[in-house]
């Protein structure tokens, strides 16, 4: 990510409250996070936001974490309709039944485990690197999970607030971003 200013990052400081709560909902479920991010702005560069992401992230309690969790599926069944979700667990979209039906499983002995879903940064990830991070992370302590949760909600969260900030709102944006 680049450190200057972006057209996306200067509408997401221009927007209002509500809408740029919104916004922030889509990235990360935690009201607490999203709340910490909206009090810091305007940020002047992208990695001043990911800065202040990371700072809520750390300062998020067991509660806050449980509520950025329920915004995510299970690894192996992203939300109907929901494209983000489907792009991020694309590497288990063209997993065979039997990776899918393990993951499955393994999701299910995480969530009587931990009391959560499993949650990992997706992005970039096969379906087999997905499912050996399940199984190693069964073993984890419940103390030692909750801190590797963080670690990957903060992954997450930079890839999302990343595109929130990169993307134009409109095609004259884009194609006055593409120009020389």
């Amino acid at each position: 990510m680049s450190s200057n200013p972006t057209p996306g990052l200067a509408r997401f400081n221009a927007q209002d409250d509500s809408a740029a709560r919104a916004a922030l909902r889509e990235a990360c479920a935690s009201e607490t996070w999203g709340n910490r991010i909206l009090a810091r702005r305007p940020y002047a560069t992208t990695d001043a936001l990911f800065a202040a992401s990371d700072a809520a992230m750390a300062e998020l309690t067991a509660a806050d974490l449980a509520e950025a969790m329920a915004g995510h599926p299970p690894i192996g069944r992203p939300t109907p309709g929901d494209a983000t979700s489907s792009r991020e667990q694309r590497g288990m979209s063209d997993a065979d039944a039997d990776l899918k039906a393990e993951m499955l499983e393994l999701n299910l002995a995480y969530q009587e485990k931990f009391g959560h879903v499993f949650l990992i940064c997706a992005t970039g990830r096969t379906g087999e690197q997905m499912r050996d991070a399940a199984r190693n992370r069964l073993d984890n302590t419940p103390e030692h999970e909750r801190e590797m949760v963080r670690t990957e909600l903060g992954k997450i969260n930079r890839i999302r607030l990343g595109r929130l900030v990169e993307d134009p709102a409109d095609p004259a944006d884009a194609a006055e971003g593409a120009r020389p």
